[in-house]
């Protein structure tokens, strides 16, 4: 995130010195010009994308955790709740028949169906916390390539300045068209899963 004042100031500076070499009048030069500043636009999209799909698997990987340490205490609270039912069980199973058994064996049972209840929102909040977790990984691994596609952008401009600087090769621009497409077959590649 902090490299977007360098790499505006790196497109600026390919823009300017394609400006200054199209005003001398080569046709080739000027469509070379064109062709850094359209690459310029889909580096600078690209590299937002990339961006956004690192603060998505951040995001999404935080949510996660905050999913998974909720899920670990409601398995404590459940851990908690069986051993109050399983006191209970030893109360009843201990005290004479009458009021207070029946009265333990209530409170057993309600720690039970608590139990139960808690057990159901524990793994429902890890199925949660597994979830963002993959989503997490979607992003991340979208970044990664984002990441591989704005450098071929990158070098692609570097190229078609070499197609400018070195008055006028057509080589060099060749070169910096296939890596053009591929930065955004691989921005698209992305995003196809």
């Amino acid at each position: 995130m902090s490299e977007m004042p360098t790499e505006d100031y790196e497109h600026t500076e390919h823009a300017m010195h394609a400006k200054h070499e199209a005003e001398g009048g080569n046709r080739f030069i000027s469509t070379v010009a064109m062709s850094i500043a359209v690459l310029a636009v889909v580096a600078a999209t690209v590299g937002s994308l990339e961006t956004l799909e690192d603060g998505d698997a951040i995001s999404a990987k935080n949510e996660a955790v905050l999913f998974q340490n909720k899920a670990t205490d409601s398995w404590n609270f459940y851990e908690a709740k069986s051993m109050k039912k399983n006191m209970y069980d030893i109360a009843a199973a201990t005290a004479s028949d009458g009021p207070v058994k029946d009265d333990f064996l209530a409170k057993a049972k309600k720690n039970e169906d608590d139990s139960a209840d808690i057990q159901k929102e524990a793994k429902k909040l890890e199925g949660e916390s597994a979830a963002k977790l993959a989503e997490g990984e979607t992003h991340e691994t979208r970044h990664h390539i984002l990441t591989g596609a704005v450098t071929l952008l990158h070098i692609g401009i570097a190229m078609a300045t070499i197609a400018i600087v070195t008055g006028g090769k057509r080589w060099p621009w060749y070169a910096s068209i296939l890596l053009g497409v591929g930065g955004v077959v691989g921005a698209v590649f992305a995003y196809a899963k």
